[in-house]
């Protein structure tokens, strides 16, 4: 079997596996939000992941997982099972397997000591045993609480150990395994996301396969979201100037042949950003009008810095009376067609826009189940609706999964469908065909 560093030298690549530790996500008691945030995070720094594992608190089972991935892994990053109790066990396990004795870390000890301090707590004598750290590990401070993480080095094998807690995970990861992770590769590793909605992620590699296809530096793996696609470019160079030049030319074809299906090249950027920067920058407001999603759009929205300057008012008129009394949906409709009907989601935007007098009006009914559905309305059924400046557009979507599946997914399907009639009715006046 070959070791990471041998597997590296024939495949010239890092590899990277994860290890997420605790019973409680094999039992399904916790969402297992980890794995999907350290996977992304090593692909954007051109890590290969083949491999990732969930282990409940078995010292043996743990044991046996560490020992093959270190063999065929460059990079094992192991998470959870840090902490007081006993049946957290990574660190004494880790130690083991690396042939290290633990030892006590002074400076985590006084953490520890203060942190307890600091919220009048005095801690029992199971806590001391974090600050036990495998001999030679390089100790990761943490803020957030009172395990540290550690970082054994064996050769060319790497071994990191985080807590499970995300909120202790994920800023020791960013400020102190991140940096070192940069380091163990010669040269510098650069991405940049291309963000698509609207088209779904087997068109988009459809119009991408000649580039997916012949794909070496950079690379262009896509990644499905909720309602749109990421693409992240990826280059390794001597340096970030040499990786930008790289990265540069492929955005700039990702961007011609997506058109404007591409919402943003920046990281940082949200759909919903996307969407409430657009009606800023055009001077637009926006209301919406929720029966299915409760107010999901309404809050995403407004979760978006500086949306106050564009959102002006949401409803959310879940039963037909609100439909009638607030929108002004008609009786008639809503007896012939039904509340989940096109019909229905038109009027209830035609609606609003007169009601809030907004320049944008959002309209989202439908079957957002487990009941209610039937063969010609099935479970999944939305009807979105949006207004802009009184030019009305409506799609039919059918979505799948849970009760609060179909209401994401509509909210993101809602997001898409202003942009897109954005766009439409900017292009339109652009090119004279409105006045």
């Amino acid at each position: 079997m070959l070791c990471g560093a041998e597997k590296r030298e024939r495949n010239k690549e890092m590899t990277v596996e994860l290890i997420c530790v605790g019973t409680e996500l094999l039992l399904g008691n916790i969402v297992n939000t980890n794995a999907a945030y350290l996977a992304e995070k090593c692909a954007g720094l051109g890590l290969s992941c083949y491999y990732q594992s969930v282990v409940g608190d078995n010292e043996q089972r743990l044991s046996e997982t560490l020992q093959t991935a270190v063999k065929r892994s460059d990079i094992v990053i192991l998470s959870g099972g840090l902490g007081p109790t006993e049946d957290d066990l990574t660190k004494e396990t880790a130690a083991r397997v690396m042939g290290r004795e633990l030892v006590e870390d002074a400076a985590s000890r006084a953490h520890i000591e203060a942190y307890f301090a600091e919220k009048g707590m005095t801690p029992t004598e199971n806590n001391w045993k974090q600050a036990m750290i495998p001999a030679g590990g390089i100790v990761l401070p943490n803020p957030n609480g009172t395990a540290p993480g550690v970082i054994i080095r064996e050769g060319q094998t790497h071994v990191v150990l985080l807590p499970g807690p995300p909120h202790e995970l994920i800023p020791m990861f960013e400020e102190h395994v991140v940096p070192y992770l940069k380091k163990l590769e010669p040269g510098v590793i650069s991405s940049q996301t291309v963000k698509v909605c609207g088209i779904g992620e087997s068109r988009v590699e459809t119009l991408l396969m000649d580039l997916i296809d012949g794909q070496e530096n950079p690379t262009i793996p896509t990644y499905a979201k909720p309602g749109e696609v990421h693409i992240r470019v990826t280059a390794k160079a001597e340096n970030e100037k040499d990786a930008r030049k790289l990265i540069k030319p492929v955005v700039k074809e990702l961007k011609s042949r997506l058109g404007n299906n591409v919402y943003t090249t920046d990281e940082e950027v949200t759909l919903e950003k996307a969407v409430v920067d657009l009606l800023i920058a055009n001077g637009l407001t926006v209301t919406c009008a929720e029966s299915c999603t409760g107010g999901l759009l309404s809050a995403r929205l407004i979760n978006v810095p500086g949306a106050s300057e564009v959102y002006k008012s949401g409803y959310v008129t879940y039963s037909n009376k609100a439909k009638r009394k607030i929108l002004g949906v008609k009786k008639s409709t809503l007896e012939k067609y039904g509340a989940v009907s096109r019909q229905t989601a038109e009027e209830m935007a035609k609606g609003l826009a007169f009601l809030a007098k907004s320049d944008v009006a959002v309209s989202i009914t439908g079957l957002a189940g487990p009941d209610g559905g039937t063969e010609e309305k099935p479970v999944g059924l939305v009807y979105i609706a949006c207004s802009v400046k009184s030019q009305v557009t409506v799609k039919e979507y059918h979505f799948a999964g849970n009760r609060m599946a179909v209401r994401a997914a509509a909210v993101s399907a809602a997001l898409v469908l202003m942009r897109s009639c954005m766009l439409e009715y900017f292009s339109e006046v652009t090119f004279g065909k409105k006045k």
